[in-house]
Parts: C-alpha cells; structure tokens; sequence
C-alpha cells in the first residue's frame, strides 16, 4: 500500500486525505497547530469545486452550513452608501447554486469524513525532507522520523514543505501592493447576514456579519508599495503600522483601529499570490496555497484547493509512476488555476481602488450592477471539466 504524508489540516490537505483513503493509500495528515481550527472568515466554494464537494456526498451538509450573506453594502469615506448588492452581482455566481460557509465548518466536515480512515498529528511539523528514488524520509518537530512513499505540502501560502523543497518562499511570491489586518470585533453595528465595504483611495475596511453573530469580523487593507518585511514577525509593529495608515480617517475607522489594537486573533498579512514553474519535485508535490495561491480577493482559494486535491488523487490512484501522475496532475489543473489567479493583479484591487478615479469608476460600476438583473456564473470558476475517476474507487464505494 503506497503511504503518503500530507503536511497541512485546512482544506487542501484533508480533502486529498480523503480521496487517497477512498483510493486504497495509506494517508497520514501532520498539522502544526494543537488542534483543527474552528470559526474562521466565510469562504466561497463554487464552479467547478461544486462538483467536487457533490462528488465527496459534502453537498447536503455544506447546504445546511451555507451562511447566506443577503448584502454588501459600499459606502463612500463618509459612510455613506454607494450601493448595496447581493453577493453573486458582486463577484459573480448563482444564487441559490453557490456555497458561502465558515471555513471552520468545511474543515471540519473534511476531517469528519476522513479521521476513521487516515492518521493525523496534530502540534507537529515537518522540519526535514530526504526525497530519495525510492522513498521520503521526513523528520518532524517532535523528533518523530518516519518514511513515506510520498509527501504532498498543503500547508498554505507561507508553506514549510515548499520552502524545504524548492527553497526560499521570496523567488515564488507576487506580491499584489496591498496590506491587511483581519480580526474580530463586537457586533455593535447592528449588522446581520451583511458585509459592509467602507473605501477611500488606497485604503478600505469591511466588517462581515456570519448570520446573527454577536461578533463581526473586521478587516483593514490599504496599498503599499513593497511589503512591510520588518512588522511580519511584530505584532506590535504590525498594530502601529496599521493605525499610523488610518490615522484620521472617519466613519467608523477610528473604532475599528482601536478594535484592532486589543484584538488577540489579529492576522496580519500581504496580498499576495504563488506562482511556481513546477509544482512538483521528486517524490514531493504541492497542492491549494501551498502551490498556486491565488490571494482572498479572487475568492477562489478554497475552490481551487478542492479541485487540485481531486485531480491530484484522481491522477495518482491511475497511474502507477507518481512522476506521470504529478506531471498529469499539473497539466489538467494549471490552466484552470492561472484563469483563477488572473482574475487579480498587481496594484488592481477593484475592491480597494488606490486612487480617486479607479475609485469613482468602481462606484459607477456598482451602481450599474445595483440595477442588473441576476449575475451569472464567471466563466473561470467553472472553467475545468472534471475528470471521472471513478473505476479507480473499490466497487463497493462508488457513489
């Protein structure tokens, strides 16, 4: 029985678990934190990743997940609003087809489906890889040293198994121009199956409402020419650099960045994107963020992980050499994964213009949309066909 290492318990890692279990290998999951993470921002699954997730038998319990947001709500530097649309005329997609669920709530499904079958270790990391011809021997941050037949890194933007793999994240990364600050916040707002976008040139803030949450989550973002590379690794500096950008902004700002600064979740990061040449070497691959992240303002990082992880099964449960497998994974999925990934460039947030006309032309456009009729589906979230592998499942497992 092939045995496989996956080095990550979001979404990628468990949903490639739970392929390869159904396959016959033998899957072990390692995840640096102590347990799976719950709660989390909403994430969207939708186009072709839909026919994953129906494919898994997911569908019925993601629907009875499903958040339902009713509104965002675009309001000018003085709060004002500018428009207030239904997600899907924003972003495109089908009401009433489309998914919107706690990230949270999907991990735990995928775990929930796979935790009988496959191994997991939790407050552990890999910290060592030797790839040689006929197998991998990983060490762990525990000290624990195991060999498997193959180690697949779905370990997210800032991947660890990438980093031992092909070296330094630096020569993959694409920086998009922008900063953000994500946290939680009372829900003093009255806010309640809503999003809220508050713009100014270069800067912008959200508050997101799941449901009727007696909290939101808060978001700060605002351009930057290079990445803030001296307030990664301090928080302190993280908070005083972002309060210093919004200094003297209005609205609600001035709550939102005191918020910020007593938050204990506060997740800072950059917009950012991975683009690899290769996303395999040996008997290591790399699949979701870890691969190919396509940053939050796609909305599309949870969808392409969900597909990459069925394809990248699918392909390794046909094809007896792992290196024509990878190589099959690759040429199915990039294509689908760079339209994603074009649907944002460098310094293009049309979400957060940078300056007063990109700004004024997005509030037109909002406006245009506010009188549309229903959006429809764009066509790169649907862009893939999905291969059918299903003679590769034991008989008696077949859906």
């Amino acid at each position: 029985m092939t045995t496989v290492l996956i080095s990550g318990a979001s979404i990628a890692g468990p949903a490639l678990a739970y392929w390869l279990d159904r396959y016959g290998f033998e899957v072990t999951v390692v995840e640096k934190a102590s347990a799976l993470r719950g709660g989390g921002y909403p994430i969207d699954i939708r186009g072709t990743a839909l026919g994953v997730v129906e494919r898994m038998s997911l569908l019925p319990q993601l629907r009875e997940a499903h958040v339902d947001t009713r509104r965002i709500s675009f309001l000018n530097p003085d709060g004002s609003v500018v428009a207030a649309l239904r997600p899907e005329a924003i972003a495109g997609g089908v009401d009433g087809r489309d998914l919107e669920v706690r990230r949270g709530d999907l991990a735990k499904l995928l775990h929930s489906a796979t935790r009988d079958g496959v191994e997991y270790l939790f407050d552990d990391t890999v910290t060592a890889l030797d790839d040689r011809p006929e197998s991998v021997d990983v060490t762990f941050r525990s000290g624990r040293r195991r060999t498997f037949d193959l180690v697949i890194g779905a370990d997210g933007l800032h991947s660890g198994v990438r980093a031992l793999t092909f070296g330094p994240e630096e020569q993959f990364h694409r920086y998009l121009g922008y900063c953000f600050a994500g946290f939680t916040v009372r829900n003093d707002f009255g806010l309640s199956r809503e999003g809220v976008l508050w713009s100014t040139p270069g800067r912008g803030a959200a508050l997101y409402a799941v449901g009727d949450s007696d909290h939101v989550h808060g978001f700060l973002s605002f351009a930057r020419p290079e990445p803030p590379f001296d307030a990664f690794r301090d928080p302190a500096a993280q908070r005083e650099l972002v309060a210093s950008v919004f200094a003297g902004d209005g609205w609600e700002i001035p709550r939102l960045v005191d918020a910020m600064r007593a938050a204990d979740d506060l997740f800072f990061d950059v917009v950012s994107q991975i683009h690899l040449l290769r996303w395999s070497s040996g008997r290591v691959a790399l699949i979701g963020d870890a691969a190919y992240a396509p940053s939050f303002l796609t909305g599309q990082g949870s969808s392409i992980a969900l597909v990459g992880a069925y394809v990248l099964a699918g392909e390794l449960a046909t094809r007896a050499d792992h290196t024509a497998a990878f190589e099959a994974y690759e040429q199915t999925a990039r294509p689908f994964v760079e339209l994603n990934q074009a649907l944002v460039s460098e310094g293009n947030a049309s979400m957060f213009p940078n300056t007063a006309e990109a700004l004024a032309a997005r509030n037109a456009e909002l406006s245009r949309r506010s009188t549309l009729p229903t959006a429809t589906d764009r066509p790169e979230y649907s862009a893939l066909e999905l291969p059918d592998f299903t003679d590769r499942l034991p008989s008696g497992s077949r859906a």
